[in-house]
């Protein structure tokens, strides 16, 4: 039979049909392996020569012409179908549709969002920074020496290129916090800026309600002229403000970081409570985060004269917040993909 043939023979047979069974029936016979063209195809090489390039282009032509015609025939079954089905009796156009799910943010992209917005209204930049980060600055460039306890394997994930997970010699570590993004702003900007970086962090942690593997922190850092501790608490305030929508007492506690000096624990006095609860564990107030005036290594190690400039830093753990501000009393929820959960915000 001709390609000619065969192409009559199909599209009388498409135009037959009545559904999408003997609509897939007939593109089985002629399309998949084993079918009419592909056996014309392989009935190429035993042609003589001056016959191939005919047939060759026979048999596309003829794929070709199958393929628009099933595709042609499908939606005049699937407008028929359609037609049938408003002309129905039993139709009724006023009845209303199903609702569609709606997704959410997640309560860590709503909190990092709403506190990029108060800074960024407050002139910080928004900054990121690699995952898979260089030991460089995770620790040498944040004035972490060797022997500090960070750097036990039991503490940090270490990205080996050997394979061995017993192997902490290599650069790369998962960041353990999101600092290492100060000493990468400081190769980046010219002082005096303020920048702010959200993200993941990594710590090699037993997971349990109050600890994850996974967690996320927001990094703030300002490197200027004369920046003293006053600037740190103004700006806390400033934020906390934001956040809350009323002023918030704050206090320092002396607190030892290695990439600042000096070093605090900041706190806020509890905006839950007027004499203890839950969230503060009875003691109104509620540890926010480790903050301080940058180290003078840590300038150094960014490129900037310490004699001239200098900054401080503050810490947020994001994750911490969310719990605060939702009640939330398991850490897992947050990078558990529990529908239920994330339904809730």
């Amino acid at each position: 039979m001709d390609i000619e043939a065969h192409e009559r023979t199909v599209r009388s047979r498409i135009a037959e049909a009545t559904d999408a069974d003997a609509l897939r029936a007939i593109e089985r016979e002629y399309l998949e392996k084993g079918g009419v063209v592909a056996d014309l195809l392989a009935s190429i090489p035993t042609l003589p020569p001056t016959e191939r390039k005919a047939a060759g282009q026979g048999a596309n032509a003829l794929k070709r012409a199958v393929t628009e015609a099933l595709e042609s025939r499908r939606a005049a079954l699937d407008g028929a179908q359609l037609e049938a089905e408003l002309a129905a009796p039993d139709f009724d156009p006023t009845i209303p549709a199903r609702p569609l799910d709606a997704g959410s943010l997640h309560p860590i992209t709503q909190a990092a969002r709403r506190l990029e917005e108060i800074f960024s209204s407050m002139g910080y930049h928004v900054l990121d920074g690699p995952e898979v980060e260089l030991d460089h600055y995770n620790f040498e460039a944040l004035n972490i020496p060797k022997d500090h306890p960070a750097r036990d394997m039991q503490d940090t994930f270490f990205v080996s290129a050997s394979g061995d997970r017993s192997d902490t010699s290599g650069a790369l570590v998962m960041r353990t916090h999101t600092s290492p993004v100060q000493v990468r702003a400081m190769e980046r900007l010219e002082p005096p800026f303020r920048a702010i970086a959200p993200g993941r962090v990594f710590r090699q942690e037993t997971t349990d309600a109050t600890h994850e593997h996974t967690f996320h922190q927001m990094e703030g850092l300002v490197v200027g002229d004369g920046i003293s501790v006053a600037h740190l608490i103004g700006t806390m305030k400033t934020f906390l403000r934001e956040v809350f929508e009323r002023d918030l007492d704050v206090r320092l506690r002396p607190g030892y970081f290695p990439f600042v000096e000096p070093g605090f624990e900041l706190d806020a006095r509890c905006p839950f409570c007027e004499s203890g609860c839950r969230v503060c564990k009875q003691s109104r107030w509620i540890e926010l985060c480790p903050c301080g005036l940058v180290h003078p290594n840590v300038l150094r190690a960014g490129g900037i004269d310490p004699e001239r400039y200098s900054g401080f830093a503050f810490g947020l753990g994001l994750s911490r917040l969310v719990m605060l501000r939702y009640g939330l009393d398991d850490i897992r929820h947050l990078m558990g993909a529990d529908v239920r959960f994330l339904e809730q915000f």
